[in-house]
C-alpha cells in the first residue's frame, strides 16, 4: 500500500505532462497537415524562412513559389511552408 503512495505523484506528473504537452502538439500537427493538403495554385504562403510568394505549381513533395517583382521562382519542399496568407478566390467563393 505504501508503494502506491510513492508512485501516485509520478503518475500525476505524467498525466499533467500528457495533457499540457502532447494533446496541443497533436492538434497543431493535424492543423498543419490540413494546411499542406489544402494548398492550391494561386494561394499566397509564407515559408518558415520568412519568404512570401504565390504558388504556381504543386507536385507530390515540392511546390514552386513565385515571389518578388521579378517573378523569381523557387522550388520548395512542402514542409517548408509556414503558413497560408491568402487563399485563392475560388475557395472563398465556395465558403459563401
Amino acid at each position: 500500500m505504501q508503494s502506491i503512495g510513492t508512485l501516485l505523484p509520478l503518475i500525476l506528473m505524467l498525466a499533467v505532462f500528457y495533457l499540457v504537452i502532447f494533446i496541443p502538439e497533436n492538434k497543431r500537427k493535424k492543423k498543419y497537415a490540413a494546411l499542406l493538403s489544402n494548398l492550391k495554385i494561386n494561394d499566397e504562403v509564407m515559408t518558415k524562412g520568412g519568404m512570401m510568394g504565390k504558388i504556381i505549381n504543386i507536385q507530390d513533395e515540392y511546390i514552386i513559389l513565385e515571389s518578388g517583382p521579378d517573378r523569381t521562382r523557387i522550388k520548395l519542399a512542402k514542409s517548408g511552408i509556414g503558413s497560408a496568407i491568402n487563399v485563392s478566390t475560388s475557395e472563398v467563393a465556395e465558403k459563401k
